[in-house]
């Protein structure tokens, strides 16, 4: 039976400005003496109990930036429509299932964070026209299909999907292929260590040139089309 006890957004909230209003507070050097509606970056991660739930009281956090909820155990995203502000949201580590609730954010938003989730598809980013940077490893994403939405974000340059089913599976491909390469021209049976590292270089370079050229072509074709 799931716990029903977690740490409410406003207490945990609470607990930031207590913690700020200390010499030795991590965020002491933004936000020192400030309340957490004036603070640009609020951190609540890993909450005992965790939080399991976002809720309004988020949107009295008017002068945010950096938003994080990192390492809590929430299902699902929420409209900020009082964020005017927010260009980073973390909510990596949580159990989120599906990108919600970025309408109202998507104007100022740069940069998102979902690894550790367990995400399956990337719709409802379509809000998000200036987002740069994607943190997406260790969902549950399968198919290119879903990796071929984000032609439709003019600004997006940084994307991580390490970790996801289709990643996976393309690694192993590409990672054939440079072995067998490799392999011939070096004339060696064994893999060492260089040989190791090389490969695995060469195979995360070899997926995000992928990544930026398929990302290219569809945007010279009129962008992603549902």
């Amino acid at each position: 039976m799931k716990s029903s006890g977690g740490t409410t957004c406003a207490k945990a909230i609470q607990i930031f400005e207590e913690k700020t209003g200390q010499s030795h507070a991590l965020t002491v050097d933004l936000n020192a003496g400030a309340t957490a509606v004036e603070a640009e970056e609020v951190k609540l991660i890993c909450m005992l109990p965790p939080i399991e739930k976002m809720d309004n009281s988020l949107n009295t956090l008017t002068a945010c930036r950096h938003l994080s909820l990192s390492t809590n155990c929430i299902e699902k995203m929420i409209n900020l429509p009082n964020l005017k502000n927010l260009q980073i949201l973390s909510l990596a580590r949580n159990q989120i299932k599906r990108i919600s609730g970025l309408e109202e954010v998507g104007q100022t938003l740069r940069e998102l964070w979902l690894s550790y989730n367990q995400i399956e598809r990337l719709d409802g980013l379509q809000p998000c026209v200036k987002l740069e940077v994607l943190y997406m490893s260790n969902n549950r994403v399968k198919g290119w299909e879903e990796v071929e939405k984000l032609a439709a974000l003019p600004t997006i340059v940084n994307v991580l999907f390490k970790g996801n089913p289709f990643y996976e599976a393309v690694v192993r491909k590409v990672l054939g292929r440079i072995v067998l390469q490799h392999l011939a021209r070096r004339r060696v049976v064994g893999i060492g260590r260089d040989l190791t590292l090389f490969i695995g270089r060469a195979c995360v370079a070899a997926l995000g040139l992928l990544l930026l050229r398929m990302m290219s072509a569809r945007k010279c074709s009129g962008g992603y089309r549902s």
